[in-house]
């Protein structure tokens, strides 16, 4: 009875332990905002299967020092793949990155690179991090980049890894796939009224009720938008 007692205490322990540590493994941080690319993943924003990482975006992690966006952890290969479209964030030249830290590690540091060159470290202080993590880079370059972060824990030998593709002011697509034929948004129209008695020779471009109009050749008293799809005018669109 007491061998039996022993044992069946052994493995309730035994239990309780692999519980804890599953629970722990599976519970630390990832940014969200701009979306990294297992946030892409769990949000079912990718054309592609990323895998695993899809229900456990939190627990990329593997030891300090790498400049891969899974920290070389095999398990989590596929967000190495600079092949794969992931779906690009336009942010402003300053921009907030936000993490969702499940299991508050203490921290040593928060490093950035942005396309593999070192941009930006916040001293973690030793301390536990709140459960929300905002971190401001300011003066990003323009264009289509892709940003690494690392969370370096204080007290293990380890990391947290994320990449978030971003576009920053004007560059690439937000998404990687984007409609061939997008709505034309209205604005000002910047080239000149059209008038009834003026002369365009071909090339020249006027406005008229709220589009741009090209000459395929010389005309005058043609009012654009009468001359169907064959005349003189070319509809180049809303202004």
């Amino acid at each position: 009875m007491r061998r039996k007692w022993i044992i069946a205490v052994g493995i309730a322990i035994g239990a309780l332990v692999a519980g804890a540590a599953a629970t722990a493994a599976g519970a630390h941080g990832w940014v969200t905002d701009p979306p990294s690319r297992q946030a892409q993943c769990a949000a079912g924003a990718t054309s592609f299967d990323c895998g695993s990482i899809t229900y456990e975006p939190q627990s990329v992690e593997a030891p300090k020092g790498s400049m891969k966006c899974s920290g070389g952890n095999a398990e989590y290969a596929i967000l190495d793949d600079a092949s794969k479209p992931w779906p690009r964030t336009k942010v402003d030249s300053t921009a907030t990155l936000t993490w969702n830290i499940t299991a508050r590690h203490s921290t040593s540091s928060w490093e950035y690179f942005v396309d593999g060159v070192p941009f930006k470290v916040f001293d973690g202080g030793n301390r536990q991090p709140e459960a929300t993590v905002k971190h401001t880079l300011s003066n990003l370059p323009a264009g289509d980049h892709t940003i690494l972060a690392r969370w370096n824990v204080a007290d293990t030998v380890n990391a947290f890894y994320n990449c978030m593709d971003v576009t920053v002011g004007t560059g690439g697509p937000t998404n990687p796939d984007p409609d061939p034929t997008p709505t034309p948004n209205p604005g000002t129209c910047t080239a000149p009224a059209w008038s009834d008695s003026g002369i365009y020779l071909g090339g020249a471009q006027v406005s008229e009720a709220g589009h741009t109009w090209k000459a395929s050749w010389w005309t005058t008293g043609e009012k654009p938008g009468t001359t169907g799809e064959w005349g003189v005018w070319k509809d180049l669109g809303a202004c």
